[in-house]
């Protein structure tokens, strides 16, 4: 059993938690209500029914987090094979810069509080454990996991699944917090939604979109993600070995590049379309063989899945140990994601304000799925600009954000070393990336922008 069924069990198991969520999303009004996601309910039911609670279904919460892991970059590997449709606008690029100075912005919190916990009252405190306020919140579980499980190497105990509960916290604030968002902006700052609200998919609509799918779709979407993520295994194993010989920071840096493999996923399923949309434009390649409405399918899935397994993954015993400290990060990185959102959302985007500023708050504390969600709570359609800018702007930001990937290992040095110093060249170095970051963002700005509410 343990050897031949303990990953399915597992698998089986997160199965089980998001079926009871959707009977309960189903025959109890108030989830429908007050928005609940059903992801999330899954994975606080299986954490209660789960070995943490009432331990009536056994699962390994080691297994789930790698699970959320590879998870991660099979979902994104998925969004990213997906037609573009329109350019790369400057809305769009301006999105990518907003997104990364957001998670600098939560780094120098996060770094910040950690570091004055640390050298005050909590004197045992890994001094990194800031870092993983832009990894769980910005990033997900998948990244916090990932990172922090890397780290435990360098004395950060139980640090991957601290990076779950860091990202759990997150997931909270994306629902719990975007819903009075939502009613505040609209009742009180009248930002008033850019469409009107609609049912959202008819059945016509879902039956044109799946004959227009490509015969055998499914399983070629299958095929070519797991080819992508196989390539990715091979570079990101080629990487690792060519820097790990670089002594401390080059151990560092190869131990990061796992923990973002999603990215190194995420690119080369956007060069490999780009080269796919060559090929079709020059008739090489005839039949349209990609599917974006099985890729939604499965990206929609994995992430269902991805969420409820890194909540229920959340160990109680390591975040007994953690508690304070998480929930100080948790609470001031939560308070602050608001804030900055707002504060920039208003002044960059020339009309869809309020649908912006849901999907880029709700991905900022959660994942894109989160983000998504909650604008369709006023846009059913996703016929704002929020959809389409949040998806492009991430692939964008990954090319702003390398520079950040490169700082996250300079506290480590610290830590390996005893030497505070590097602790200050880390937060310099932020707040000089941070500047640099806001600099282009309101220099892009179109000059119209904050003159609208909508």
């Amino acid at each position: 059993m343990e050897s031949e069924f303990s990953y399915v069990w597992d698998v089986m198991a997160v199965t089980l938690f998001l079926g009871a969520a959707l009977l309960l999303e189903r025959y109890i009004p108030f989830f429908k209500k007050y928005f609940i996601p059903g992801a999330v309910m899954a994975g606080f039911i299986g954490l209660f029914l789960g070995p943490q609670f009432l331990k009536l279904i056994p699962f390994n919460g080691d297994h789930l987090g790698v699970i959320v892991y590879h998870l991660m970059s099979i979902g994104f590997i998925s969004l990213a094979l997906k037609s573009s449709g329109r350019k790369k606008s400057m809305e769009a690029v301006n999105t990518g810069l907003f997104i990364v100075s957001a998670y600098v912005v939560q780094g120098i919190a996060g770094f910040g509080l950690s570091l004055i916990l640390a050298y005050t009252i909590f004197p045992d405190l890994f001094p990194a454990f800031g870092m993983l306020l832009p990894l769980g919140y910005g990033q997900g579980a998948a990244q916090a996991f990932s990172m922090g499980r890397q780290w435990e190497a360098d004395g950060f105990k139980n640090g991957g699944n601290i990076g779950l509960s860091v990202a759990a916290l997150g997931l909270l604030w994306s629902c719990a917090g975007g819903i009075p968002l939502m009613n505040y902006l609209i009742r009180v700052k009248r930002m008033l939604p850019s469409h009107f609200l609609r049912t959202a998919g008819s059945s016509s609509d879902r039956k044109t979109a799946e004959k227009d799918a490509p015969s055998g779709n499914l399983t070629i979407q299958l095929v070519l993600i797991g080819i992508l993520y196989l390539i990715t295994y091979l570079v990101l194993s080629g990487l690792s070995n060519a820097v790990g010989r670089l002594g401390i920071f080059g151990r560092t840096f190869s131990n990061m590049l796992w923990g973002f493999s999603f990215i190194v996923a995420t690119v080369l399923a956007l060069i490999f379309r780009k080269g796919y949309d060559l090929l079709r434009a020059r008739k090489l390649i005839r039949e349209n063989v990609i599917s974006d409405f099985s890729l939604d399918q499965i990206s929609s899935c994995t992430f269902d899945f991805m969420i409820t397994a890194s909540i229920a993954a959340i160990s109680i015993t390591v975040l007994k140990e953690y508690m304070v400290p998480t929930l100080i990060l948790g609470t001031a990185g939560g308070l602050l994601t608001i804030w900055y959102t707002v504060f920039i959302c208003r002044r960059i985007y020339q009309s869809d304000k309020l649908e912006n500023i849901l999907v880029l708050y709700g991905t900022l504390t959660g994942i894109v799925s989160t983000g998504l969600a909650l604008v369709k709570e006023i846009d059913p359609k996703l016929e704002s600009s929020a959809s389409s800018n949040v998806v492009l702007g991430s692939g964008t930001g990954l090319f702003f954000g390398f520079p950040l990937m490169l700082l996250l290992g300079v506290p480590i040095v610290g830590v390996i070393t005893h030497r505070p110093f590097f602790y200050l060249l880390t937060m310099l170095a932020l707040v000089s990336y941070l500047a640099v970051l806001l600099l282009l963002l309101f220099i892009r700005r179109p000059k119209t922008a904050g003159t609208k509410e909508n």
